[in-house]
């Protein structure tokens, strides 16, 4: 009798693509290290917007706390605008700036941390709860909310374009031939050329008299032409680099929220005035309101942050004039008897907060 030995059939394999998890967590991490260094962060433009981020959250207003320090929040400034995220971990009442650290979510939130601490003598690495760890983020992807994404990174073609018209303009002033000139001579001995040569050199500024010469050779006359040099420089300007580098600049700072006009040098006080007001209501304030949200959640106390003040990136006059309409108002509503309930129903009218 024959004995058969029958294999079990294996099971087939199936392996998600696509949206699945691997490539989900992959492309995560290919955005966060693409967006940490880049070549446009090189540029002055790009250090210019930095430091108005970073001096801007430094003389915010808080209020709530005395854990975070200006020392603190100029780091997280320039690290909100180079990497779109900070990450402090909470040790004995300091904020102590974390170098690189990895996240474990549950329902798209960070709920533990392994955080490295850069020191002098070398690093060192701790594992920390959520509730230990104050975790700034701008520009969160939907894909990966637990990440953030810098202004450079979401402007990366403009900030591409900009590093490379910089980087040709750096290589022509360095090795194209500028200033040169090329003079003919005719056929002469090299004694001759070397004696002209040297008659040249060192005679910046004078003027050098030499005799006019009519070429002739292969038993024809040459052209009936003098001296006339040829310059060497480079024709550039049909390219167009001033124009495509103003341009790049421009959107450099559009991306940050500092308005182009700003590193304009024909600007004036006004404008300035302007810009900053803008760079603070529409930029600064939106990132401080975030990050007293994530203050008040891990320290359990109401946390603000302002930068308005601080900048005075307001109308004072038009300021002083509300303030003596309002006081007017108040005068007016005392008169005819108002009570406090009233008063803030009609400040409720025109979106003015009562206090």
């Amino acid at each position: 009798m024959r004995l058969r030995f029958w294999k079990k059939e294996q099971p087939i394999e199936q392996r998600s693509t696509g949206s699945g998890f691997t490539s989900e967590v992959i492309s995560a991490r290919e955005s966060w290290i693409s967006g940490a260094r880049g070549l446009g962060e090189l540029t002055a433009t790009v250090q210019a917007c930095i430091s108005l981020w970073e001096n801007g959250l430094s003389l915010a207003d808080v209020t709530g706390t005395d854990l975070i320090r200006p020392t603190d929040l100029a780091l997280a400034g320039r690290a909100l605008a180079l990497r779109g995220e900070c990450v402090f971990l909470i040790r004995n009442d300091i904020l102590i700036a974390c170098s690189d650290w990895d996240i474990r979510t549950k329902d798209g939130e960070p709920n533990a941390y392994r955080v490295s601490i850069s020191e002098a003598g070398g690093g060192r690495t701790l594992t920390a709860l959520a509730g230990e760890v104050l975790h700034f983020r701008i520009g969160r992807d939907i894909a990966a909310p637990w990440t953030g994404i810098s202004p450079l990174r979401r402007a990366n073609i403009t900030a591409g374009l900009l590093d490379t018209v910089e980087t040709a303009l750096r290589d022509i002033y360095e090795n194209a031939p500028i200033g040169s000139n090329i003079v003919p001579f005719p056929e002469s001995a090299g004694t001759d050329m070397e004696r002209l040569q040297s008659g040249f050199r060192g005679r910046r500024g004078q003027v050098l008299l030499r005799e006019s010469v009519q070429v002739t050779a292969a038993g024809g006359p040459g052209p009936q032409a003098d001296w006339k040099p040829s310059s060497l420089t480079p024709d550039i300007e049909r390219a167009m680099p001033i124009e495509a580098m103003k341009s790049a600049q421009d959107s450099i700072c559009a991306a940050f929220g500092v308005l182009p006009a700003l590193m304009n040098p024909s600007t004036t006080g006004p404008m300035t005035r302007e810009a900053q007001r803008h760079l603070a209501q529409w930029q600064l304030q939106p990132i401080a309101h975030c990050m007293a949200q994530e203050l008040s959640k891990k320290l359990g106390t109401n946390v603000r942050l302002d930068v308005m003040r601080p900048l005075q990136a307001f109308d004072a006059g038009g300021r002083a004039r509300s303030l003596t309409a309002i006081v007017s108002a108040m005068i007016s509503a005392k008169e005819g008897g108002l009570t406090d309930s009233e008063m803030n129903s009609a400040l409720s009218l025109v979106d003015w907060q009562s206090s």
